[in-house]
């Protein structure tokens, strides 16, 4: 199995990243293989000026193309998903997400940016027609320490998230066993 993770943070490091970072350790424990992607592997250019022929956007497509799942954390700004990972999701094919399971992750300084996930990124995702787009996690920025290090969670938000994983987990199994019957 083949998982993009992708990181929707203008800053590095950050706490969306570290969400990534964990996803990305628990995942490989299981085998799956997983290709980190992060806007700052974009020239800031090349998605302001929507470049769809920029090599990093070429090389993510190919990618996401053999991705069985992905999942994407961002910060919340002023109740939305980064603008800076909104400009990327609006240079993907409207059916870059086909076939693909998906997670979304989103930190904020306040539990009233909560509710974004679900307003604000799914519908983005969904619109990418996405296969499966999972219940995201949201974790305000008290529950995430040390992320420039090795991050750690508050024992609610680890809980949390290992229970999303494992949905994740089940979820591309679910859509393996699909295309072993189709084929």
């Amino acid at each position: 199995m083949r998982v993009i993770t992708l990181a929707g943070s203008p800053r590095f490091p950050s706490r969306s990243t570290a969400l990534l970072t964990l996803c990305q350790q628990a995942l490989e424990q299981r085998g799956v293989e997983v290709t980190p992607w992060n806007l700052h592997n974009f020239r800031p250019e090349d998605l302001l000026y929507a470049r769809f022929d920029s090599p990093a956007l070429l090389a993510m497509k190919e990618d996401l193309a053999a991705a069985d799942g992905v999942i994407v954390a961002t910060p919340v700004y002023k109740a939305s998903f980064s603008g800076a990972l909104k400009t990327l999701l609006d240079l993907l094919p409207e059916r870059a997400l086909e076939h693909k399971v998906v997670l979304p992750l989103a930190t904020g300084g306040t539990l009233a940016h909560m509710l974004a996930v679900d307003y604000a990124l799914k519908p983005v995702l969904n619109a990418l027609k996405a296969q499966e787009v999972l219940h995201g996690i949201f974790a305000d920025d008290s529950q995430i320490t040390h992320y420039d290090r090795q991050p750690e969670l508050s024992d609610l938000l680890s809980v949390r998230l290992n229970e999303a994983l494992t949905t994740f987990w089940f979820a591309l199994q679910r859509r393996e066993a699909r295309l072993a019957q189709v084929v």
